[in-house]
């Protein structure tokens, strides 16, 4: 085998892609003129590849752009349509991680991704963001005030109503079939507030035994039985539960807005919150992938000479990644009470960038009797585009594929790390069976 570059250029077979850090705080990032400049160097490269046209909706759009113009080339391609490939850019993560052989260490350094996080940004300085996308992603500030007592029921009702579906999409552009979530007033961190903790922690396989639970907006006010049966997996596993004295949005659904002062102001509230706990012994573990990925990969991208953001990312755990490594450690309980048949694994793209393998799977695969058959494709839920009524339909085919296979699997039970991803595809299927999260099933197999 040569030693040299492969195809794609890079030093030796086994090289990873390299992320360069997004610069987003110096002038040059929100140029306009540059910024066209670069767009049209990467969509060139692009339209020349094509590799990725199977992903998410930006390439299909771009290659249809560039097909239909008289030259058959970018050059040919109106400049204003270049939001549309943008506009369908749900910052995933998986043509950089997957599919395109020119990211860096290529001389060609093509971060597709984070070029559309530029343009998503420029556009928002520049005052493009609609207010309706504003508020679909200040999950903080919907969430409190859907979640107050009577208000809740009140908010409940009509997302439950074929009128009140109507309203919110006159309103906000939500389509009348998305799912949607429900809201809780009794609140995860107010369920976990008093819950009594095991005795002294065992730390083994890079792990410390006590964990601060990062229960983020959606585990907190919308599915907090999420946090619930995670918190009774890893005590029964001697881990301690803990929860940080305060806790706002992990910053994504402002992130995939181009809103990147906004994804700054939360940084600064959640990283010293969570640097307490670390300096109390703790990990940090959090039920949502995109949350994981925000403090795993995003703020020390956009922040890399931040050493307490540093310090967080090495302390930043997906649930099943911990478990894991605590079974590789000896430390995870087997004494599994019931079997669970046949699992549809749907594997969330936030989740699969984190190069940790699949965890999940390895995990639920111990539990004798049971067998997971994992899904590697987009179920094309992606933060709010697969709710908003211009993007539903491509959600849909995009995740069809994922759908399909659910369907036809005749397992006993389906599921996905991402709970929005498993009501994305619950919606697309015939009997519109719910999903069980991986937490859920764990407790289940322990007969918790």
């Amino acid at each position: 085998m040569s030693d040299g570059p492969n195809k794609s250029g890079r030093e030796g077979n086994l090289e990873g892609p390299t992320r360069h850090a997004l610069g987003w705080q110096g002038p040059e990032f929100y140029d306009g003129a540059a910024l066209e400049k670069e767009l049209e160097r990467v969509f060139d490269i692009c339209h020349g590849c094509r590799r990725c046209f199977n992903l998410c909706n930006s390439f299909p759009t771009l290659f249809d752009l560039i097909d239909a113009s008289k030259s058959g080339e970018l050059d040919g391609v109106d400049k204003s349509d270049f939001s549309k490939v943008v506009d369908h850019c749900y910052l995933c993560d998986m043509c950089y991680m997957t599919k395109c052989p020119y990211v860096p260490p290529h001389p060609w350094n093509v971060d597709f991704p984070h070029l559309m996080l530029r343009a998503k940004a420029v556009k928002h300085r520049g005052g493009g963001t609609g207010w309706r996308d504003q508020v679909l992603s200040s999950t903080d500030r919907v969430g409190a005030i859907a979640g107050i007592p009577v208000v809740v029921e009140v908010v409940n009702a009509v997302n439950d109503s074929s009128w009140g579906r109507k309203l919110l999409d006159a309103a906000l552009g939500v389509h009348p079939e998305a799912p949607v979530p429900k809201y809780v007033s009794n609140t995860l961190r107010k369920q976990l507030a008093d819950r009594p903790v095991p005795g002294e922690a065992q730390a083994g396989g890079g792990t410390r035994g006590k964990v601060a639970l990062f229960a983020t907006c959606y585990g907190n006010r919308n599915e907090p039985q999420l946090g619930l049966d995670l918190a009774c997996v890893f005590e029964h596993n001697g881990i301690e539960v803990a929860l940080a004295e305060r806790e706002n949005c992990c910053g994504m659904p402002k992130f995939e807005l181009g809103d990147l002062e906004a994804v700054a102001r939360l940084k600064e509230k959640n990283i010293p919150q969570l640097l307490a706990m670390i300096e109390r012994g703790y990990d940090i573990v959090a039920p949502i992938p995109s949350c994981v990925l925000m403090f795993k990969q995003e703020l020390p991208l956009m922040f890399p000479d931040d050493a307490g953001v540093a310090k967080v990312r090495k302390h930043m755990f997906d649930p099943f990644e911990y478990l894991a490594l605590r079974h590789k450690a000896g430390l995870m309980r087997t004494d599994f009470a019931r079997p669970l048949g046949k699992i549809s694994y749907h594997v969330a793209c936030h989740l699969r960038v984190q190069n940790i393998g699949l965890k999940t799977r390895d995990v639920l695969q111990l539990i004798p009797g049971t067998t997971v058959e994992p899904i590697e494709r987009c179920s094309g839920h992606n933060g709010t585009y697969g709710v908003k009524r211009k993007f539903r339909d491509t959600s849909m085919k995009i995740g069809k594929p994922v759908m399909q296979r659910v369907q036809a699997s005749g397992a006993d039970f389906y599921a996905s790390d991402c709970p929005m991803a498993g009501h994305q595809i619950e919606s697309g299927l015939e009997d519109h069976s719910p999903p069980m999260h991986p937490l859920t099933l764990l407790r289940m197999a322990y007969g918790l």
